[in-house]
């Protein structure tokens, strides 16, 4: 009856933690009962935990940044790479440039994502909101099940403008759309670079003070304000202070159409990691860029409390070479290195490690945080839980395996890991997308290609009431109708 019988394993959902056996036929979760018989194949859990696979809802996949350096992971690589990390599914970014068409971007992408062994979809960048693109091309992407688009507001060739956001903002509800935005408050930090240059500080620490906390800050509190306005979905992506985690919390007990993640760097990594010999600190460069001890407690505390939907790798893959970090030289000043780093591969299992083994959050939230919550928030609505229907999306983790991080566990084209040599407790043993074996044994169990689109329905935006502005109100504002 059963292609696949996971049996005698703990099974942990966002809400529930029991010890059953899973059936899976035709790619799909068929079963979940106590006691399962039969199966093609059968699979001691035994001693394990039974989870949903992760979905990584933030990484730059073969992508080209603005400033056209191609991240070292393709999608074989980086599908491959996130599936050993424990995940079953992702959603990279496709990035529009300036003069290019909506259509000839996801042409492209579409064809580089054919390598992949994972499921996946695009979030859909968009830095040229042309006539064109508002009205014409984003409404096609959104037929296509492309329910989430990502804006700048910082990076000369990337920042749309207040004005520029609100018209995204507006498509976008329009469509049942989610907006995500990069929120650093862009004259700030370019102060700050121009402040630094003029006294020649410019290795690679000083990264860490040139975009500042009040940039963020500032930023998230306006982004919110413009959606607020427009009433419109938001997701803050990659929250790093503990300032601007406070305005996400408050803007969310308000009813806020709101949503944010943080990502495990801003947890493991400080701005004293980037102050390392010569030009090592490179590899620790991001952005926003890592803070300090007292903003990891700040964001731990935040998890805990539920202020973020998930804890996000931001996957950014840049070589520590001129082909990645350096393509301006080996002596690049700060503002010229490219920005990023990889962590597909040690995202769930820092979070279980330093998350779960150290009692900092539970098994259920665990899920949600790193699966659950980004298929509700990303419209996957096959994926993200056990249970009968679901693909068998699943990963089956040993919670007592202990190991040292290294890159060769990393499994991408990089030649460095930013978290080398952390010891974290919890190893994802088995990995299955839809009923499929991928990893197993510590060896890639999948064939390149193997992965299919998914197509993504619109955001629930259950128990969120939103935000009338007054002046948009029909009712309040002499009967005009400005915005959908």
């Amino acid at each position: 009856m059963f292609d696949t019988v996971i049996h005698s394993g703990t099974v942990v959902t966002a809400s529930d933690t029991f010890r059953g056996d899973i059936g899976i036929k035709d790619g799909r979760i068929a079963a979940v009962a106590e006691r399962i018989e039969g199966g093609t194949r059968r699979i001691d859990a035994g001693g394990r935990l039974v989870l949903p696979g992760g979905i990584e809802a933030h990484a730059h996949i073969a992508q080209e940044s603005s400033a056209g350096v191609m991240t070292a992971d393709d999608y074989y690589s980086g599908s491959v790479s996130a599936a050993f990390g424990g995940n079953s599914s992702f959603i990279p970014f496709a990035g529009q440039h300036r003069g290019q068409s909506v259509d000839d971007v996801l042409a492209t992408y579409d064809a580089r994502a054919q390598r992949s062994v994972l499921d996946y979809s695009y979030h859909l960048i968009i830095s040229d909101p042309t006539e064109a693109v508002l009205h014409d091309q984003l409404p096609r992407a959104f037929k296509r099940g492309i329910t989430s688009f990502k804006v700048f507001m910082t990076y000369d060739l990337m920042n749309l403008g207040d004005g520029g956001m609100l018209d995204i903002l507006t498509v976008a509800k329009e469509h049942g759309a989610i907006t995500m935005v990069h929120a650093e408050n862009n004259d700030m930090v370019k102060w700050m670079n121009r402040r630094l240059a003029q006294q020649n500080l410019t290795a690679p620490k000083y990264h860490a003070i040139s975009r500042p906390e009040l940039a963020e800050e500032e930023a998230i509190n306006r982004a919110i304000s413009l959606a607020k306005l427009v009433d419109a979905p938001l997701f803050i992506v990659h929250v790093s202070t503990a300032g601007g985690a406070a305005i996400v919390q408050r803007e969310k007990l308000a009813g806020t159409k709101l949503f944010a993640e943080t990502c495990p760097q801003y947890l493991a990594l400080t701005r004293e990691d980037l102050d390392r010999p010569g030009m090592e600190g490179a590899k620790f460069m991001c952005s926003p860029p890592v803070r300090d001890r007292a903003t990891q407690d700040a964001l731990w505390r935040h998890i805990q409390s539920g202020t973020f939907e998930s804890v996000s790798s931001d996957h950014a893959p840049y070589r520590f070479d001129a082909s990645g970090k350096f393509t301006a030289g080996p002596d690049a000043p700060y503002p010229k290195i490219a920005n990023g780093m990889p962590g597909i591969a040690a995202r769930l299992p820092y979070l279980f490690s330093e998350g779960v083994a150290k009692g900092r959050i539970t098994l259920q939230q665990f899920v949600a945080l790193s699966a659950t919550n980004a298929a509700k928030t990303f419209g996957m609505t096959q994926k993200g839980s056990i249970a009968p229907g679901m693909d068998a999306d699943i990963a089956i983790w040993n919670p007592d395996t202990t190991r040292l991080v290294t890159l060769a566990d990393q499994h991408d084209n990089m030649d460095f890991t930013p978290f080398e040599g952390m010891e974290l407790t919890g190893v994802p043993e088995v990995v299955l997308n839809r009923g499929h074996v991928i990893v197993e044994d510590g060896q890639l169990r999948a064939t390149e290609g193997q992965g299919r689109f998914v197509p993504r329905a619109t955001v629930d935006l259950t128990g969120k009431r939103g935000y009338l502005a007054k002046e948009l109100d029909p009712a309040q504002n002499f009967g005009a109708r400005i915005a959908p």
